[in-house]
């Protein structure tokens, strides 16, 4: 069976959401459409290379104007999907509106936040989220969910636990796997020698990544494992954002000697692949891409017990609690003293081997790209068919 899907989504820039659409319909076997409620971002070119078509709306971020409404409206009456998939609070609500005015009554949510947090970083996403929980009732026939974790925070929200099903994220293990002569090639651009122990965080800069507890528990860390680098990797994560440079400064880290800067990058498995330790210090998330993506590379994590993250580091990595530098100091120092670096002994490494083999299975195993196609089809198909 095919048929027609459009997603609507507030924007194409740099984010996990954005990252998990155009994996989703790159590799689907439908008609997918891309509406962004804005421009073309970081991922306009992308789809429109792999035959996706893409519309904007140049909308303002964060206004939505009536005239915005029925542009929306009329572009879907054009369109006429089978299926329309929302993607985060903004597009559920609003273009779950939009979509039932033009008639359509196949509407898909899809909820991208663990719902963790939500309030103190966003009260404008709390507040819609919270609205959206009363139009769950009538204006979405399905709400697909990134994570268990978010399934159960939205539910006690009030969205409808019977329209709800968990779609976890896919990833294709081609794009994402260990490429040691990549990795040793970036170590000596950075002047680190194998023997460095090397961290890493891939996140934007933003409150919900809790960079400054990262940066405090490294500090730590460094007490014991002085020879320790931290590598942060992320749009915002440059000499030029002064809030960073005096965090840095507050706990004597020093760019370079102690912690690379390295922003927004094109090369993250590579990355990864020079990465001993891979850390996710959030306070919040759905299910993080970037934790999946650096065991697939064969790194294993260290995260904060946040959305899915401990389900999908399992008995591969360790887990600290969120918001607390003490305890990720902890367990940074449990990572590094198996890792065994500047001094590993051939136990220490076959330890560590082994750990980082396990890593990449257990992705292999439960996230793969096919699996997530594949449960996001049968959701739109059984929709169209009316089983649900």
């Amino acid at each position: 069976m095919t048929f027609k899907v459009v997603h609507l989504i507030s924007g194409l820039g740099q984010g996990g959401a954005e990252t998990v659409l155009t994996r989703l319909v790159t590799h689907s076997n439908q008609q997918n459409i891309v509406v962004s409620f804005g421009d073309e971002g970081v991922y306009g070119a992308t789809l429109k290379a792999a035959g996706v078509s893409v519309y904007t709306l140049g909308m303002q971020s964060g206004k939505l104007r009536w005239q915005d409404l029925k542009r929306l409206i009329a572009l879907l009456k054009r369109l006429e999907p089978d299926v329309i998939q929302t993607w985060m609070y903004h597009a559920d609500f609003f273009g779950g509106i939009a979509a039932r005015l033009a008639g359509f009554k196949h509407i898909a949510w899809g909820i991208r936040n663990s719902g963790d947090s939500l309030k103190n970083s966003s009260k404008t996403s709390y507040y819609l989220a919270r609205l959206s929980a009363f139009c769950s009732r009538f204006i979405p026939q399905r709400i697909i969910v990134c994570g268990e974790k978010a399934a159960k925070i939205h539910t006690s929200w009030g969205y409808q636990a019977d329209k709800m099903v968990v779609i976890q994220n896919g990833y294709d293990l081609r794009q994402w796997q260990a490429n040691p002569t990549a990795g040793a090639a970036l170590r000596q651009a950075w002047r680190l020698t194998e023997n460095t122990p090397l961290l890493g965080f891939v996140a934007r800069w933003n409150p919900l990544k809790d960079h400054p507890s990262l940066i405090k528990a490294f500090a730590l860390t460094k007490k014991s494992y002085p020879d320790a680098v931290l590598a942060l990797i992320g749009k915002g994560l440059e000499t030029s954002n002064s809030e960073l440079m005096a965090l840095l400064s507050q706990q004597n880290l020093q760019v370079d000697r102690d912690v690379l800067l390295l922003g927004l990058r094109t090369d993250v498995p590579m990355i990864m692949s020079a990465l001993d330790i891979h850390v996710l210090s959030s306070i919040a998330e759905g299910f993080p891409n970037v934790v999946c993506e650096s065991m697939a590379c064969q790194v294993p994590n260290v995260v904060t017990d946040v959305g899915d993250a401990a389900l999908i580091v399992g008995n591969n990595g360790w887990i600290a609690q969120p918001a607390n530098p003490d305890d990720l100091a902890d367990k940074l120092n449990q990572a590094l003293a198996l890792l065994g670096k500047p001094h590993q002994t051939r136990q220490h490494y076959q330890q560590f081997d082994e750990l980082r083999q396990k890593a990449r299975q257990s992705v292999l195993e439960r996230f793969s790209l096919e699996t997530m196609v594949q449960k996001y089809e049968h959701t739109w198909e059984s929709m169209i068919e009316g089983h649900l």
